[in-house]
Parts: structure tokens; sequence; C-alpha cells
């Protein structure tokens, strides 16, 4: 099983590649925000770092359970911004335990393009994600770590949705 994880912050393009390779691949898409969606009643929703870390933590679970039932060839995460060192070692955690190789891609956009996409989804309540803003953004690319180690970045307002699906897909293969 191939394990592929979406990274970058919000507005970045993370979802729709994710949505594009779960597609292609033929492969299961554990969404952070789909799931948060799922575990939570509205009035229960916190978007908080706890809830965030709780919700992934449901997410491994899955990963570790479908990889034991061999049935998946890949998985696709996508939701979490892995803009803390921690949240990408425990990934990297999980793969090493898994004994399955990683993908890491990194979504990136300028600053004014990722803006424009948040605040359009939020005019249209686009995503399940209601805290999911400018000032979001804003907020997370200000205390953002590197990501460390071996991915794929990729600038989603430089390219084609389709080139970029292609540049992703080879990443995966020669992961």
């Amino acid at each position: 099983m191939r394990l592929i994880a979406l990274a970058g912050l919000p507005g970045t393009g993370k979802s729709t590649l994710a949505r594009a390779l779960a597609a292609r691949l033929d492969a299961p898409l554990l969404d952070k925000d789909a799931v948060r969606a799922a575990l939570f009643r509205a009035e229960e929703l916190e978007h908080s770092a706890a809830q965030d870390d709780l919700v992934m933590a449901c997410i491994h679970r899955v990963v570790e359970f479908l990889a034991r039932q061999g049935r998946a060839r890949a998985v696709v995460l996508d939701g979490r911004t892995y803009s803390r060192r921690a949240q990408v070692e425990a990934l990297r955690a999980l793969a090493e335990r898994l004994g399955t190789p990683l993908a890491l891609i990194e979504c990136t956009a300028a600053p004014e393009v990722a803006r424009a996409r948040l605040a359009h989804d939020v005019a249209h309540a686009a995503h399940p994600a209601a805290n999911r803003t400018p000032e979001l953004h804003e907020r997370l690319r200000r205390a953002a770590e590197p990501i460390e180690g071996p991915k794929l970045v990729l600038a989603t307002d430089a390219e084609p949705p389709e080139a970029l699906l292609a540049r992703a897909l080879a990443f995966v293969d020669a992961s």
C-alpha cells in the first residue's frame, strides 16, 4: 500500500489535488474535515488543535486498518496542513510502522491566490470547515515550520490541474 499525504496551507489546492489523485488511483480519500463532520455534531465542531489531533489519530487508525486488510493499493490523506514538525514526524512514523512508502506532496500558492480561493469558498459555503478563512491562512503561514525531508512541492497557481496531477502521479510512482 502507498500512503499519499497532501500538505499545505488552506487555499493552496490540497483538496482539489487529493480528490483527483484518489479518483485516478481508485484509492480511499481520508479528508480531515469530512471525518471531523462525521464524528461531531455541528455545535461540537471546534476546529481546535486538540480536535484536529483527535481526528488525525482516527484517520491514522483507519490507514492502519486498511493496510492490515491489504485491499487498498493506496490511501490519500487530505486536510492537514502539516505545518508543524510534529505533524510530519507522526505521518512519517505511521508510514514506517506500516512499512509503506510515503509520498508527501506540499501544495503552495501565492498568498493572494490562496486568500482569493478562501474568500470565494467562504462566500459560497463551499467547504465544510467554517474556520477556513483568509485570516486562518495568514495565521498559519506566520507560524508554519518548513517540511523537512523527501517531498514534492507543487505550485498550484503555476500549472494547469492536469499537469499538477501528472507530476503528482509520477512522484507517487517513484516513491
